[in-house]
C-alpha cells in the first residue's frame, strides 16, 4: 500500500537531521556522532544541555532544527499512527463485511483450495453468475483471492467448523480441488456429515484414489491429468471433431452453448413429443439428450420421445435463446 504524505514526512525529517548533523559538523566543528547526538536531542526536545558552547551560528542550526524538526516529528509519528489506526479499523470493518457476506449466502457453492484447478472453476462460475466461496489457507492464494474481489474464508478446509462458517448447511454443493487427494477424502467425509445430501465433486490428482473419493462421500470424481492427457489422445487421432467441439463451444464469436434444464411439474412442456413442444423451431436449439429421473439417458431423442416430470433435457444452442428457453419451459 502506498502512503505518499509519509513517504513525504520521513524524507524531511531524514533532509533535517542530515542538515543539522552537518551544519554542527562544518560551522561547530563537532565529530559526526556528537553532530548527529545533539541534532537528535534537540528534535526530541529531552532537555538534555548542549554538548558544547555553541557560537550564533550554530544556535541558528538549533533553531532551525527545533522549528523544522519538532513539526516533522510530530507529522510523522501522527501519519505513522493514523496508518495504524486506519489499518487496524479496516480488517474489523472488512471482516465484519465478509461475515455479513457470508451470513447471506444460499444456493451457493464451496470451492475448497484456490490453486490451478480451483482459480478455473471459480472463475467459471462466477462468469455464470454463480454464488461461491472459497475457503483457502495459502497467503500467497489469499492475496489473489483479494485482488480478484472473490469471497472467500481464511481457514483449514479439513476442518467442520470451517464448512459450517462457509455455509455448508445451506449450500447447493461443494467442491474440493486441493493438491492432496488425502485432504479430498477428509472434505469429502466431513462434509457428508455435516449434509448428507450435499452434492461433491472433488478432484483427484492420481485414478488410482477415485474409489477412495466415492466410498468417502464425493458425488463425482474428476481426474484432471487423466482428461488431459484423454483430449490430447482425442486430437491425434479425432482431431475434426475436437476442432469443431473447440469452434462450436469456445468460440465466442459464435455464442454457441451447451444447457440443462430440469421439467418440473408445471413445467408446459410436460406430456409433449419432442415434435409437439416445438423447441427446435420456438428457440432454435438441438436436443443432444433427455436424463429420465430414473437415470436413464436418452441421447438424440426422436421426435415421438415424450417429456415427463424430473426430466433434465440437455440442449445446445446460442446463449440468449437458451435461457430464454429455461425460463419459459420451467
Amino acid at each position: 500500500m502506498d502512503y505518499p504524505k509519509l513517504k513525504i514526512s520521513l524524507i524531511l525529517l531524514f533532509s533535517t537531521i542530515a542538515f543539522g548533523t552537518f551544519g554542527y559538523v562544518i560551522f561547530e566543528d563537532m565529530p559526526v556522532f556528537e553532530a548527529f547526538y545533539m541534532t537528535l536531542i534537540t528534535i526530541s526536545t529531552v532537555g538534555f544541555s548542549e554538548i558544547k558552547p555553541l557560537t550564533h551560528v550554530g544556535r541558528t542550526i538549533t533553531i532551525v532544527i527545533i522549528v523544522l524538526g519538532i513539526s516533522l516529528l510530530t507529522y510523522t509519528l501522527g501519519q505513522v499512527a493514523r496508518i495504524f489506526v486506519e489499518g487496524e479499523l479496516r480488517k474489523i470493518l472488512g471482516r465484519r463485511k465478509l461475515e455479513k457476506q457470508i451470513a447471506g449466502l444460499k444456493d451457493h457453492y464451496i470451492i475448497c483450495g484456490y490453486g490451478r484447478i480451483g482459480s478455473i472453476i471459480v472463475k467459471e462460475l462466477r462468469s455464470a453468475g454463480i454464488p461461491l466461496i472459497v475457503i483457502e489457507q495459502h497467503e500467497e492464494q489469499i492475496q489473489m483471492l483479494e485482488a480478484e474481489n472473490v469471497l472467500y474464508l481464511n481457514r483449514d478446509a479439513t476442518s467442520d467448523e470451517s464448512l459450517i462458517e462457509a455455509g455448508l448447511p445451506r449450500a447447493v454443493g461443494l467442491v474440493t480441488a486441493v493438491s492432496s487427494d488425502a485432504d479430498n477424502v477428509y472434505i469429502s467425509l466431513s462434509a457428508k456429515q455435516i449434509r448428507p445430501d450435499i452434492f461433491i465433486l472433488a478432484r483427484a490428482s492420481d485414478v488410482k484414489n477415485e474409489t477412495k473419493l466415492l466410498r468417502a462421500g464425493a458425488s463425482r470424481v474428476v481426474c484432471p491429468y487423466q482428461i488431459g492427457a484423454q483430449r490430447m489422445a482425442e486430437i491425434l487421432h479425432k482431431p475434426t471433431v475436437v476442432d469443431f467441439l473447440d469452434h462450436a463451444l469456445v468460440n465466442k464469436e459464435l455464442d454457441l452453448h451447451i444447457e440443462e434444464s430440469l421439467l418440473t411439474e408445471n413445467s408446459p412442456i410436460i406430456g409433449k413429443s419432442v415434435m409437439e413442444s416445438q423447441l427446435r423451431l420456438k428457440y432454435g436449439v438441438m436436443i443432444i439428450a433427455i436424463k429420465r429421473i430414473s437415470g436413464l439417458m436418452v441421447f438424440n431423442p426422436g421426435p415421438e420421445v415424450e417429456f415427463k416430470a424430473g426430466d433434465v433435457i440437455v440442449v445446445i444452442g446460442q446463449n440468449q435463446k437458451l435461457q430464454l428457453m429455461k425460463k419459459e419451459i420451467r
